[in-house]
């Protein structure tokens, strides 16, 4: 099977997935809703786009570890393979660390501006 068409459905899938997660918060169980219900201002609006690319660099980033992982497990100990396994492991983490830090810009940019 295609090396790409495997990376392509796992990033296929893991969109759909942290998109799906990122929204089901607001919704009652067995319903369908609107992601958007309850925005009452722009501040609002800006929160929840900002959560859900979150959610989505976070799956992205996830999806990323398991790659880098499976490529330094393919390296049989070529350097260049080597090298370029850990660049992906550094950029997975870094993107997991942003996702993970999304909230809490968030939460600081609003006390800053004195929102609620």
């Amino acid at each position: 099977m295609d090396k790409r068409f495997i990376l392509y459905f796992l990033i296929t899938a893991g969109l759909f997935f942290s998109v799906s997660f990122v929204f089901a918060a607001d919704c009652p169980p067995g319903q369908l809703c609107n992601p958007l219900s309850g925005v009452e201002n722009f501040g609002t609006l800006l929160e929840k786009i900002f959560t859900a690319v979150a959610g989505i660099v976070g799956a992205i980033a996830v999806i990323m570890l398991i790659i880098a992982g499976l490529l330094f497990v393919t390296s049989a100990g070529n350097p260049e393979k080597v090298n370029n396994a850990k660049k992906a492991l550094t950029y997975a983490i870094i993107g997991i660390i942003v996702a993970l830090a999304a909230s809490a810009i968030i939460a600081t940019v609003k006390w800053v501006i004195g929102a609620p």
